[in-house]
């Protein structure tokens, strides 16, 4: 808009000022015409040769009898025109008005016609004098109209990269804020917008303050968050470790009671189903413990675990489990060892085995491999079943989560399995995850071959 408004001076004050030269360049020739002393016997050249002319000024006569000169002043020199010059002049003009006529050789004149008793004369100056003052005027006009915009562009991109420093500075706080993951753990945000950005009086600081506020209250709501988190997983532990007791007590009186050969059959039964509850209890308690040990950091021990060996053993006793699905080993030549917790990764393998026998259909074949990719160990699970629901597949390893909603003991267990296996695993410093179409179901483990850890 500045350049637009600049160059519409510049035009205006061309085309002023043009104007008014072109006015004075008028009054010029008419005090040319006048001192034009007109006589039958002079000729052009004559009449200019008395000196009394500027230079470039054009002068032609025309006698009633006929004859034509016509001749213009080139410094100290009359030179003389020739026929074909002075006819485009005569047939440019008439009348007593002034006209602007283009000359082949001699470029553009501004001429009056000066009318005697018995001659007509045409007087021209040239319009060198105008266009060449035009031209430096708007070579001056364009240069310091661009030398103005590019200090005028430095000066504003100056005051705006100082205006917008506050929103550079909350922009990067912001950024900085927004690479933090905040899902789990205990999560402190301490980045906060400089106080020299964050002042109330102007309204980018407004938003620099208001940022600080809101990272203030999310860094409050995270501290609360993860203080609950801790208060529940030690109630978990606690309650877990307090719960064993009488578990235990339950089972051993009823296993005692059962010895009993004056039982009648109903209390028998009763006997053997409170045993069978008190077990699975026991078993939920156990895993409730352990994902609680697992979050604490305390369960694992590490030492040199054979992953390939560990999977022909999960195979070898998942067989039996499942004698109406078809288990399948793929393993490499070479074993493929790793530092971590030997009974753990067991039990990752035995969960993710049972899942697979529980949620496929018999005649299912279930296929174990183990390799080595890089730096990292992969264990994978593949069935051909019927694949994960997508409603359950996003909270697959949620704690209870269970792609069962009836919770039907033949159909899972405590719904903790995948649970603890991504525990164990996050705890190894590794990675699970499960890719499933129907028919295509794989269940992917990765786990660094040397834990960061260990020594």
């Amino acid at each position: 808009m500045v350049a637009v408004i600049l160059a519409i001076i510049a035009l205006s004050t061309a085309a002023i000022l043009g104007q008014v030269l072109q006015e004075n360049l008028d009054t010029s020739v008419r005090k040319a015409a006048e001192d034009v002393r007109l006589s039958p016997q002079s000729t052009a050249e004559e009449v200019l040769a008395t000196g009394r002319f500027r230079d470039g000024t054009l002068l032609v006569t025309r006698t009633l009898g006929g004859g034509t000169t016509g001749a213009y002043v080139d410094g100290s020199d009359v030179r003389v025109l020739d026929q074909s010059q002075i006819s485009d002049i005569v047939e440019s003009v008439g009348g007593a008005t002034s006209y602007t006529v283009e000359l082949a050789s001699l470029g553009d004149y501004r001429v009056a016609t000066l009318e005697g008793r018995q001659v007509l004369a045409i007087v021209g100056l040239p319009l060198t004098e105008i266009t060449g003052t035009l031209s430096q005027i708007l070579a001056t006009v364009a240069i310091v109209t661009t030398g103005g915009l590019l200090l005028l562009s430095a000066i504003i991109a100056v005051v705006i990269r100082i205006g917008l420093g506050p929103l550079r500075a909350v922009a990067d706080t912001a950024t900085r804020v927004a690479k933090v993951r905040m899902d789990s753990g205990d999560v402190s945000i301490t980045e906060r917008v400089p106080a020299q950005q964050a002042d109330d009086s102007t309204e980018i600081g407004q938003v620099g303050a208001a940022l600080n506020t809101l990272l203030d209250h999310v860094d409050a709501s995270l501290t609360a968050r993860q203080h609950n988190e801790e208060l529940m997983r030690s109630f978990v532990a606690d309650a877990s470790h307090e719960l064993r007791t009488p578990l235990t007590s339950i089972r051993g009186y009823s296993e005692l009671s059962l010895r009993d050969p004056s039982l009648s059959p109903g209390t028998q039964a009763a006997l053997e189903r409170i045993q069978a509850q008190s077990l699975r209890m026991t078993a939920l308690v156990e895993d409730l413990l352990l994902l609680a040990r697992l979050d604490e950091g305390t369960e694992i021990v590490y030492g040199e675990v054979d992953l390939t060996r560990l999977a022909i053993e999960a195979v070898e006793d998942a067989r039996p489990a499942g004698p109406d699905h078809r288990w399948v080993l793929d393993v490499e030549d070479e074993p493929v060892t790793l530092a971590g917790d030997t009974a753990r990764l067991r039990q990752v393998a035995d969960n993710l085995l049972a899942n697979a026998r529980t949620h496929t259909p018999p005649g299912t074949v279930v296929t174990v491999s183990v390799r080595r990719e890089g730096e990292e160990a992969v264990l994978s699970v593949h069935d051909d079943g019927p694949g994960v629901d997508p409603a359950v597949a996003d909270r697959l390893f949620e704690r209870f989560s269970r792609g069962d909603a009836s919770r039907a003991r033949q159909t899972g267990g405590t719904g903790l399995g995948l649970s603890i296996a991504r525990a164990i695993v996050e705890a190894h410093g590794g990675t699970i995850g499960v890719r499933s179409t129907p028919g295509d179901t794989t269940f992917e483990v990765r786990l660094p071959l040397r834990h960061a850890g260990t020594a």
